[in-house]
């Protein structure tokens, strides 16, 4: 409709309605029409009251291929429908094939590609490449395109951008111009008589067709006007045995793949492809890298081609050296922004952080709508290499999603996913575990995470740089917040009892992840929960030496963080003191926590629950040390302490008392030790119960106490109770009924059935391996029992070959002075000697006592038990004489540091009274005997085995002595 002029008085000619000058220029080609100037009613119409149009320095205008050009003005205009272009002749390719990056590597994704014809005969006609962005797939494309034609096997190439629905049916519809005469004023038509085109036809020549539709970003848009039933129609190519389809998709929805159409998975680069992309990349611009900093950034990296070519380009473009980039990538605070080259090499559209932003929008408009970006950030923060399922859908995930979540729109392709600004409802809609589920099927189908339901411990893998890009976009406060969350979630389903070794090496694994990624965050406002129950995993799946290093920097962080006496730094210095003394240093974990206790003392106060507990480790550690006198007199205090503090009844008051008698039995005194802990037992049953743990661990120690005090068979008969109640309670699995196994099977060999103990150890070691591992501290302890029991039930050899094999185990997972590593040396050496080689023997324990003196010094019980054996193998070796003048040394020294009276100073008053015997004294054998059997019986009481030991050996002198004279 025209807008009338507003009426000039008559005579006057009106004022112009519109003014054109300078326009530019206009180009037009293949048809189409372009116009600089003006195009509009003729100026001559004023003369009829119409205002007039003003033209001037109109630009030049070129028309080629069939265009319309026009400069000037133009009034009416029309033009003659054009001729349809003849069909091209072929070969011919539509679209443009992207070019061979530099220093393409060929993969074997490429031979699967060319592979065409299936395991079962039957010829593949679609192919589709899946995989996160990133991996090469449209490389790989144009690789079997480019080859395809240059060898000639195909008439008609058709190279689609498929990234939306709109490129897909123009690039149809411009091969159908060129091909089958369609008309380009019309793209779904044009596209529609292409598809049909590509149809096999009875008698019609064939043509040889490869379709390319590379990066397919939403399989919808290969269905056009899906709503409309009667104008839908597909876009893919139709079968033809000619024809050929090749799709590239980050996408893995099940409509997709079917009858028909072979995926081929794309993934990493392998190592050795990634060093040699890398290497030629280098060498290709002059550069000389070192080999192994190379193979190092391909693993920085995680092997991602995309990755790899922009690193080569901004090390050569900056002139850094690969050194130098690594230590920037490995600066948690730099963005991958910054390490994007300036230029991106092999015509790449995209920077290596932007790679994934246009795949989150996607996801994030599919159901569940806006979970995908918050599920994604959580993953941020875990083991790329698998995050349990449940971590991801426990209550504290579900909470994270719940306040996350992004509002449902459409993916805007201008828009960055990170810009967004987070709503911030004030009680967000709850999600449920099912909506965290959909959430990973989600991503897992826009190829972000890899999701596999079926293996729920570690379900979830998620490149480390895709992890990098998701935390580069967000706010430093949002990382910290959703680094305490993935703690939260950790810690939701981590259990108490770890039978499940794999899925509890898994936990340890992200939670490592966690603690590198965001420790700052897990140590404000205090020290997360995650951190110490890492270590103590760790610790309790005898891998000693990482725990150390844990909360050593654990105990770094808590002291820069939050404050030196804070008192989840103590916490951590007490961890830390406890596994230095598992890992084989007692003694330093006696000075650490003596410093602890000072400091406690100091901030705390002698009273507070924390120093007494402290003032307990530090009892225990000092037994440990060599001083089990020690140890009992320091519990002794410390419990007049705790029942003037806690009360009797206090649990901590009852552990001390637990340990102060063990302490007791270890200074010498089974059977003082055996009284106080039944009196425990008493106390504990009414306090705590009969099912609970403590009362459970008195009932252990009271059971090896009777058997130490001289009662095997009645040790055997309440460990034999205890399992049958640990069983019922804890299950056949758990570590203490485990343990419980294993102390039944020794006290068993003790009351005179070593065969039937080496076989309850061998039973017991299966079930340890398989619930702990073959590496576990507890399984190389059971193999050690069984190989001394194998021994003892005459086979010493056997023993000895175990013990030879379970030293090259131990000297591996502990090293070689682990206090464990060092008992087996010992044991190795006893069962030779047994075998049949004193001399072998005698020569091992003196190499052996020159270590133990190194790592435990010279008081220490272990050493003094390797001087004993020392001497005992020197005597069986031939040398009777240098036995007794060893043991008398000995002897001297246990007086000193462990008493008269204790069983192991009476062990060797026993033992130099034989070797003087066998030495050519058995007068003075039998009278030191005698006198031994007189303190033995006052010790040990009358009815204690050795006292019968004692007798029988006095006895079998005083007859030596006789007949000798």
């Amino acid at each position: 409709m025209k807008k009338p002029f507003a009426q000039q008085p008559h005579g006057e000619e009106p004022e112009p309605a519109v003014h054109v000058t300078d326009t530019g220029t206009a180009d037009s080609s293949t048809g189409g029409k372009a116009v600089t100037g003006y195009q509009g009613p003729d100026p001559a119409a004023a003369s009829r009251g119409t205002a007039p149009v003003h033209v001037s320095h109109t630009g030049p205008a070129t028309a080629t291929d069939g265009g319309i050009a026009i400069t000037g003005h133009v009034g009416t205009l029309i033009v003659p429908p054009r001729p349809l272009r003849e069909p091209a002749s072929w070969p011919h390719q539509v679209g443009v094939v992207p070019g061979a990056a530099r220093s393409f590597q060929h993969r074997v994704e490429a031979d699967r590609l060319r592979a065409t014809v299936e395991g079962g005969g039957t010829t593949l006609l679609t192919q589709l490449l899946t995989g996160m962005g990133g991996v090469g797939k449209t490389q790989l494309a144009a690789d079997y395109a480019r080859t395809a034609w240059n060898d000639g096997e195909v008439d008609v190439l058709v190279w689609v951008t498929a990234a939306a629905q709109t490129s897909v049916v123009g690039a149809y519809a411009q091969a159908g111009v060129e091909l089958c005469r369609a008309d380009p004023e019309d793209p779904e038509r044009a596209a529609r008589q292409f598809l049909a085109w590509l149809a096999p036809k009875p008698g019609q020549e064939p043509c040889r067709w490869l379709i390319v539709l590379d990066d397919l970003a939403d399989p919808a848009d290969l269905l056009v006007h899906a709503d409309d039933p009667a104008g839908r129609f597909s876009l893919w190519p139709p079968a033809n045995p000619h024809g050929r389809t090749l799709v590239t998709t980050r996408r893995r929805d099940a409509a997709l793949f079917g009858e028909g159409r072979r995926r081929v998975d794309v993934g990493l680069f392998t190592p050795t492809e990634s060093a040699a992309y890398l290497t030629a990349s280098m060498t290709s611009h002059g550069r000389t890298e070192d080999a192994e900093q190379l193979v190092a950034l391909a693993d920085d990296l995680g092997h991602l081609p995309l990755a790899l070519a922009q690193a080569a380009a901004y090390i050569i473009d900056s002139g850094k050296t690969t050194a130098a980039y690594r230590t920037l990538l490995a600066d948690r605070t730099t963005k991958l922004a910054r390490l994007s080259p300036t230029t991106l090499p092999d015509e790449q559209a995209t920077a290596l952080h932007a790679t994934w932003s246009l795949s989150v929008e996607r996801a994030n408009a599919l159901p569940p709508v806006g979970l995908a970006e918050p599920m994604l950030h959580l993953t941020a923060f875990l083991d790329p290499n698998g995050i349990p399922q449940d971590v991801l859908t426990g209550h504290a995930a579900l909470t994270h999603l719940a306040q996350h979540r992004i509002p449902g729109t459409q993916p805007v392709l201008r828009r960055r996913w990170w810009q967004r600004k987070r709503p911030t409802p004030a009680s967000a809609p709850p999600v449920a575990p099912d909506e965290g589920f959909d959430a990973l099927r989600t991503l897992d189908r826009l190829g972000l995470i890899d999701h596999t339901p079926a293996a729920p411990s570690h379900a979830v893998r998620v490149h480390q740089l895709v992890q990098r890009a998701t935390h580069d976009t967000h706010a430093p406060d949002q990382n910290r917040g959703t680094a305490r969350v993935a703690a939260d979630a950790l810690i939701g389903i981590w259990p108490d009892v770890e039978n499940d070794t794999a899925f509890a090496q898994t936990l340890r694994a992200n939670a490592q992840a966690l603690s590198q990624r965001a420790e700052d965050a897990l140590c404000q406002p205090d020290g997360h929960a995650v951190l110490f129950r890492f270590g103590q995993s760790l610790s309790r799946s005898g891998q000693t030496s990482a725990a150390i290093d844990h909360y050593e920097r654990l105990v770094a962080s808590l002291r820069s963080q939050l404050h030196p006496d804070h008192p989840d730094t103590f916490t951590a210095r007490s961890n830390l003191a406890s596994c230095r003394g598992e890992a084989g240093d007692p003694t330093g974990a006696v000075q650490a926590f003596a410093e602890l206790l000072t400091d406690r003392e100091r901030v705390l106060g002698n009273d507070h629950p924390s120093t007494l507990t402290t003032r307990g480790n530090l009892a225990s550690w000092q037994g440990e040390a060599g001083d089990p006198a020690g140890a009992a007199q320091a519990l002794a205090e410390l419990l007049t302490l705790q029942n003037r503090v806690l009360g009797n009844d206090h649990p901590d008051t009852l552990t001390t008392r637990g340990n102060l008698a063990s302490w007791r039995g270890e200074a010498g005194d089974p059977a003082g030790a055996a009284q106080a802990l039944a009196e425990l037992l008493t106390h504990e049953r009414h306090i705590l119960g009969d099912d609970h743990p403590d009362t459970l661990t008195t009932r252990s120690n009271l059971a090896s106490c009777r058997g130490q005090a001289g009662d095997p068979a009645g040790a055997v008969q309440a460990f034999a109770e205890l399992l049958t109640h640990e069983r019922r309670i804890l299950g056949d699995d758990h570590p203490s009924t485990l343990t419980t196994r294993g102390n039944l099977a020794s006290w068993r060999g003790e009351a005179g059935d070593p065969a039937g103990a080496a076989q309850a150890f061998a039973e017991l070691l299966t079930d340890r391996q398989r619930v702990l591992g073959n590496d576990h501290p507890s399984t190389l302890a059971t193999r050690g029992n069984l190989a001394s029991w194998r021994g003892e039930a005459g086979d010493p050899a056997g023993a000895a070959q175990a013990f030879a094999e379970l030293l090259t185990d131990r000297q591996r997972v502990l090293g070689n002075d682990h206090p464990d590593t060092l008992n087996t040396r010992g044991n190795l050496a006893s069962w030779r000697g047994k075998a049949g080689d004193p001399a072998g023997a005698a020569q091992a324990f003196a190499e052996l006592l020159t270590d133990r003196q190194r790592v435990l010094g010279n008081d220490h019980p272990g050493t003094l038990n390797t001087r004993g054996n020392l001497a005992s193998w020197r005597g069986k070796a031939g040398d009777p004489a240098g036995a007794a003048q060893a043991f008398t040394e000995l002897l001297t020294h246990e007086r000193r540091i462990l008493g008269d009276d204790h069983p192991d100073t009476l062990t060797t008053r026993g033992n130099l009274a034989t070797w003087r015997g066998e030495a050519g004294d058995p007068a003075g054998a039998a009278q030191a005997l005698t006198e031994l059997l007189t303190d033995a019986v006052r010790v040990l009481g009358a009815e204690h085995p050795r006292v019968e030991a004692v007798h029988r050996a006095a006895a079998y002198w005083r007859e030596k002595a006789e007949r000798g004279s």
